[in-house]
């Protein structure tokens, strides 16, 4: 038994402080656009934005993400905001904001889902497509190409600052990028959302180093549905979302298609350019996540429960490991605990989540066990994932993986 806490230790402290080294060189590579440096005379006359909202019973929030949308310091760009077959007053307030607008926003509405695609998908493809209708827009494209060009894929509960399409030109322009994700600042009210989003960023360190993705020599790629801005050159190249036309997680999918495509890709950090409460308590990111973590294991059993037991060894046996070896042997499960916190350290500089959410994590671990298999189950148990109303059947969701 102290042969396994020795192997096992070892290999926990190894891998824990790797991370931490690699994220901490990395993290000070990404840029944070919301510094001065950034603050910058936009270049408009020469970069054109069309910015796609998509949204599906969003009355609650969609006003507001419109009117501080209407009011960014930009000038060139248009806003497509498409109602998604939406039930309650959605298309309906999309409807009175725009005539209210200083005209630069356009609804569309959206009355039946083709077969063959996810609502949100065909949602973003639709308002691409509808951009080239725009007169203003089109005379854009005919004289410049599409090569200054460029779509800003959001989501209707997003809040923008009005300086954030400014600046987030100046950095990709910069940057000669082809697509540009800025990561949100991301509101919590409860202490059961900070201890679920501080695991799911420790999770986005393992899965996805997002100071890796300009290297075009790695793998690793981006998608946040809060912000991607791709330029109609890039997007047009890889397939459009009718690429990914029944893609659950379409935002990193993106990433990944344009990532293999040859096209810069870049990451910026936003601080407080553009805000979004993801989820209501640790009950909203179990349900939130339901819909997404089986599609992210491909819809593919056997990996959803290695993921399983890789998140509880790696996240649950530094915790028992410290308690229930003996002697020198708990010194490896202690320096990886240690790791962990600086982690958690990390993210407390980031975020409004205190380092000490840490001493939960054994409980958030548990936690985002439960949504993978839960995620499993009930995708399975319904033949395919249902989400605002809408049932996609599991068959055409395999079929239609990028």
């Amino acid at each position: 038994m102290n042969y396994f806490h020795w192997i096992a230790g070892i290999s926990l402290a190894l891998i824990w402080f790797s991370r931490v080294v690699d994220a901490g060189l990395g993290m000070r590579t990404l840029a944070d656009i919301s510094h001065p440096e950034w603050n910058r005379p936009s270049n408009a006359a020469d970069n054109h934005v069309a910015i796609i909202v998509p949204a599906r019973n969003e009355e609650a929030a969609i006003e507001q993400a419109l009117r501080n949308l209407a009011s960014l310091e930009y000038v060139n760009y248009q806003v497509i905001a498409v109602d998604d077959r939406s039930t309650d007053r959605t298309g309906e307030i999309m409807d009175e904001v725009a005539s209210t607008s200083p005209g630069n926003i356009r609804v569309v509405h959206i009355r039946e889902l083709p077969a063959g695609w996810m609502g949100k998908t065909h949602a973003m493809w639709t308002g691409a497509k509808q951009v080239r209708g725009v007169p203003h827009f089109s005379s854009i494209w005919a004289e410049l190409g599409d090569k200054n060009a460029w779509l800003l894929f959001t989501d209707a509960d997003v809040m923008f600052r009005k300086d954030a399409l400014r600046r987030a030109i100046a950095y990709a322009e910069a940057e000669h990028a082809d697509h540009l994700v800025v990561f949100p600042r991301i509101i919590m009210e409860r202490a059961s959302e900070k201890m679920m989003i501080a695991f799911f960023q420790l999770l986005f360190v393992f899965g996805h180093r997002p100071w890796k993705v300009a290297d075009p020599k790695t793998k690793d790629h981006m998608g946040v549905g809060a912000f991607t801005l791709v330029r109609c050159s890039a997007y047009e190249a890889i397939g459009t979302y009718e690429r990914l036309r029944m893609e659950v997680v379409d935002d990193m999918k993106l990433g990944k298609v344009i990532k293999n495509g040859g096209f810069r890709q870049r990451v910026a950090l936003g601080d407080d350019l553009i805000a979004i409460r993801w989820a209501h308590g640790a009950r909203g990111v179990i349900n939130n996540l339901t819909k997404n973590f089986f599609a992210v294991m491909s819809f593919q059993t056997w990996r959803a429960l290695l993921c399983c037991v890789g998140m509880a060894f790696l996240n649950l046996l530094p915790f028992l490991g410290v308690l229930i070896a003996h002697g020198w042997a708990r010194v490896p499960y202690a320096v990886a605990l240690a790791s962990m916190f600086s982690l958690y350290y990390g993210i407390s500089r980031q975020t409004e989540i205190h380092p000490w959410y840490f001493f939960l994590h054994p409980v958030s671990t548990a936690l985002f066990i439960y949504t993978m298999l839960r995620s499993t189950f009930v995708t399975l148990w319904n033949g395919g994932v249902e989400w605002r109303g809408t049932k996609y059947p599991l068959d055409e969701l395999r079929k239609g993986l990028v």
